[in-house]
């Protein structure tokens, strides 16, 4: 069993981070959904983003190790678009056994990071014509895993157009075949941990 800090996306915690959260329980995990938009949720990526911002990114950041400061070493960071940026700032913060990065990647110097932390294992997802894939970012973070000679399981196949695909409440984004296989990646990792 791994112990699971899980970051939503800019939208908040939608029905898809409680699916995300119930699927990993389901598989006998412990999660500890975090939310860091004190219960509001959005359902446009414009307004959710203009509502980050008005908090600030480095306030989010902190957030998110603040969140998880109770946790024994060891637990894994997962987040969702947003959420993933958010993960990979708290493997640089603690020690953690592994990153899943869902639909989100920030270039390391974004979260003011210097290095991806020595091995640590990372997997990556992005489906192949997610909007909301920045060129050069998910590329930056792939090769500062493998700098640090890190394991990297890395899947940007995913044959759609959702940016959010695994999140059945957001119609036009869903895939449910690549949700389920995603999920089938992603337990394989965790259980690994």
């Amino acid at each position: 069993m791994a112990q699971i800090a899980l970051f939503h996306s800019v939208l908040g915690v939608r029905a898809g981070v409680l699916d995300a959260a119930d699927r990993l329980r389901g598989a006998g995990h412990d999660v500890r959904i975090v939310d860091q938009y004190d219960g509001r949720v959005f359902d446009d990526y414009e307004e959710a983003g203009a509502y980050a911002e008005s908090v600030g990114y480095p306030a989010l950041m902190q957030q998110a190790a603040e969140a998880v400061a109770d946790l024994p070493d060891g637990f894994v960071a997962m987040g969702f678009s947003n959420g993933g940026g958010m993960s990979e700032y708290v493997a640089t913060q603690r020690a953690v056994s592994g990153v899943v990065m869902l639909s989100g990647t920030l270039p390391l110097a974004m979260l003011g990071a210097e290095a991806w932390p020595a091995g640590v294992p990372a997997q990556i997802h992005y489906s192949t014509d997610d909007p909301k894939r920045f060129p050069g970012w998910l590329e930056d973070v792939v090769a500062s895993i493998r700098a640090a000679g890190a394991p990297l399981d890395l899947h940007d196949d995913y044959p759609n157009a959702g940016h959010l695909f695994t999140d059945a409440s957001l119609p036009d984004e869903y895939d449910a075949e690549s949700a389920e296989l995603l999920w089938k990646r992603v337990l394989s990792f965790v259980n690994d941990r």
